[in-house]
C-alpha cells in the first residue's frame, strides 16, 4: 500500500483508542521507567489532579538516548525520500484523527483553553504536513571553478542527531517544529521536554511516530530533572545540533555549553520577546485595539512573541484605550475547558507570584491600572495599566501573563524608538490605512518579524520564524529550517591527473 493510500485509511477508521502508559521514557523504541529514582508529577493547572507520574531519566538514560539516535540515524539518512515523506505524511494523518485527544490533552497538562489548543493543534499539524515535502527540497549544487578536467560539487546532508529543549507553553508544537524537519531530512532526534508538559511535550508524539512506522531509535525522549540531565543534554558528544526554546536566560546557557563544550554545536536558539504592537495616528482604531487584544491575552499572554507593550500615538490614544479596556473587561476567564473561556490558568504558582510581583510593581512606579481583579486558583484576570512610560519595569521585562501596558507617544519617530528600546527583538505589530508605511515602519523595527494590521503571535510553516537581538538565533520554517537542519559537503571530484607545481 503506497504512503497516499495509508493516509486515507487511516483517516477512515473511526476514533482510535486514547494513548496510554506515559509514565517513563521512550528510548530506542522502547517505554521503560528512567533510572534516576525520582517520580515527577505532572498536574493540571487549573484543576490540581494528576495526570500522570512518570519515573526520571538520569545521565545513563540520556546516553543511551543518544546512542541508538547515532547508530539508527546512519541508515535512515540513506532511506529514499518518499520513505522518509511517507512517514511525516502518516503521522499527520494519526494527529488528525486523535484531534480531540490531542486538544484534551493540551487543555489538561498545559492550562490551554480550548480554543488556544485547537489553534496549537493547527500548527502542529501543518509542520507535519509541510515536513512531508522536505525531502524533496533538499538540493546540492554543481559548482563553477576555474580548473580543467576538474569538477566541483556541494552536498546538503542531514546533521547527525538532533537535541530538541521544548518549553510548556506551546508544548506539542514547539517540540514538533523542530521534530519533524529533522526527520524528515534524515537526522535522528533527542527531544527533553520541560516537567511541565512532558506528554504534550513529546511523549504523545513519540506514540505518534511509533503508530506512524517510524522505525525505533529514531526518535527518543527524556524526561528528567535539569539537575541531572540539564547541561549534560547539551555538553554530549553526540548531538550536533541543539534547538532550544524558552527563557533567554536559559537560553544563554544553552548557547555557552554548545560552543564551550568539549565538541561545538551549531544551535537555534529561540528566546523570549517583548514585541511592541504600534498604533500609528491613521489606524482603524477599533480594529487595532480588538486584534492586539488578542496578541496580548491569547493562551494568558504566556506566548514568546505576545503583545508585550502597545505603544499608541497621542492623536488616537483616548479613543484607543477606551475601545481596549472596553473589550478586555468582557474577556472570560476561568475554566479553560470552556470553549468560551478565553483566559485560563498560568502554568503554575512560581508564575502567578511573578505576574502579582509585576502589578504590584506597576501600581508603585505610577503607572495607573484600568482593568484588573484578584486571582482566583492559578487564574489571573486580564489587567491593563495605562500611563505607562517605556522605562518601567512593566514595560522592559517580558510579561508572560495576561498584563497589558499601553504606552503613549508623542510621533511616528518617538513610536519607533520606543519599539526599539528594548533587549529582545523577535516579534512585533503595526497598525495603520497606509500599508506601504506599515512596511517602512516594521522594517525599522528590531526584530526577526512584523506583521501589519495583524497581531504578533503569527507563526507559518513557511516563513522564517525567529528573533534579533537577545531574542535568539537561528530561523524556523520552511527553506530555512532546512538549511538550519542539514549542512554542506563540498566534494571536488578531478577526472585527469593534474598538473603538480612540483
Amino acid at each position: 500500500m503506497d504512503a497516499t493510500a495509508q493516509v486515507k485509511s487511516i483517516i477512515g477508521q473511526p476514533e482510535p483508542s486514547k494513548y496510554t502508559g506515559f509514565t517513563g521514557q521512550y528510548i530506542g523504541g522502547l517505554w521503560r521507567a528512567g533510572r534516576h529514582g525520582g517520580t515527577l508529577l505532572d498536574t493540571n493547572p487549573y484543576s490540581g489532579e494528576t495526570v500522570t507520574e512518570l519515573l526520571q531519566a538520569n545521565q545513563t538514560d540520556l546516553d543511551d538516548a543518544y546512542q541508538v539516535a547515532a547508530k539508527q540515524q546512519k541508515s535512515w539518512a540513506k532511506r529514499l525520500p518518499a520513505e522518509r515523506a511517507a512517514i511525516a505524511l502518516r503521522a499527520a494523518a494519526i494527529l488528525q484523527a486523535r484531534r480531540a485527544e490531542i486538544v484534551d490533552w493540551l487543555i489538561r497538562e498545559s492550562g490551554s483553553t480550548r480554543m488556544k489548543a485547537e489553534i496549537e493543534f493547527q500548527f502542529v499539524h501543518g509542520i507535519t504536513l509541510e515536513s512531508a515535502s522536505f525531502p524533496y527540497r533538499v538540493q546540492g549544487k554543481i559548482l563553477p571553478i576555474d580548473e580543467t578536467d576538474k569538477e566541483s560539487r556541494a552536498y546538503r546532508q542531514p546533521l547527525g542527531v538532533v537535541g530538541v529543549i521544548s518549553p510548556w507553553n506551546f508544548p506539542m508544537y514547539l517540540s514538533q517544529r523542530s521534530i519533524a524537519p529533522a526527520l524528515a531530512l534524515g537526522n535522528a532526534v533527542v527531544v527533553k521536554p520541560t516537567a511541565e508538559t512532558p506528554v504534550t511535550g513529546a511523549l504523545f508524539l513519540a506514540k505518534v511516530y511509533e503508530e506512524a512506522g517510524l522505525p525505533a531509535g529514531l526518535l527518543n525522549v527524556v524526561v528528567g530533572p535539569s539537575d541531572e540531565i540539564g547541561d549534560a543534554f547539551t555538553l554530549h558528544p553526540i548531538p550536533k545540533f541543539i534547538s532550544f526554546t524558552g527563557s533567554t536566560r536559559v537560553g544563554r546557557r544553552v548557547g555557552e555549553l554548545a560552543v564551550t563544550g568539549p565538541r561545538i554545536k551549531r544551535v537555534a536558539l529561540e528566546l523570549g520577546g517583548n514585541a511592541p504592537c504600534v498604533v500609528l495616528d491613521d489606524a482603524d482604531v477599533d480594529y487595532a485595539a480588538r486584534v492586539s487584544l488578542v496578541g496580548r491575552f491569547l493562551h494568558q499572554g504566556q506566548v514568546c512573541m505576545s503583545t508585550n507593550r502597545i505603544i499608541v500615538d497621542e492623536k488616537v490614544y483616548d479613543e484607543f484605550v477606551d475601545r481596549y479596556t472596553t473589550y478586555a473587561k468582557a474577556l472570560k476567564y476561568g475554566d479553560p475547558n470552556d470553549p468560551d473561556t478565553v483566559i485560563g490558568p498560568v502554568i503554575n504558582q512560581k508564575q502567578l507570584k511573578t505576574h502579582l510581583a509585576s502589578i504590584q510593581g506597576a501600581r508603585a512606579a505610577g503607572a495607573r491600572q484600568v482593568v484588573g481583579g484578584e486571582p482566583q486558583g492559578l487564574v489571573l484576570p486580564p489587567h491593563v495599566f495605562v500611563d505607562v512610560t517605556n522605562d518601567m519595569q512593566i514595560a522592559q521585562d517580558e510579561m508572560f501573563g495576561p498584563i497589558a501596558p499601553i504606552i503613549k507617544v508623542k510621533s511616528e519617530e518617538e513610536a519607533l524608538r520606543v519599539a526599539n528600546d528594548t533587549e529582545f527583538g523577535l516579534s512585533s505589530s503595526v497598525f495603520t490605512r497606509n500599508l506601504e508605511r506599515g512596511v517602512q515602519f516594521g522594517l525599522g523595527i528590531e526584530a526577526g518579524m512584523t506583521h501589519v494590521n495583524d497581531h504578533s503571535v503569527d507563526d507559518s510553516r513557511t516563513g522564517p520564524f525567529g528573533g534579533e537581538k537577545n531574542s535568539g538565533l537561528g530561523r524556523f520554517g520552511g527553506d530555512w529550517i532546512i538549511q538550519e537542519l542539514t549542512r554542506d559537503h563540498w566534494i571536488t571530484v578531478r577526472h585527469k591527473p593534474a598538473t603538480l607545481p612540483f
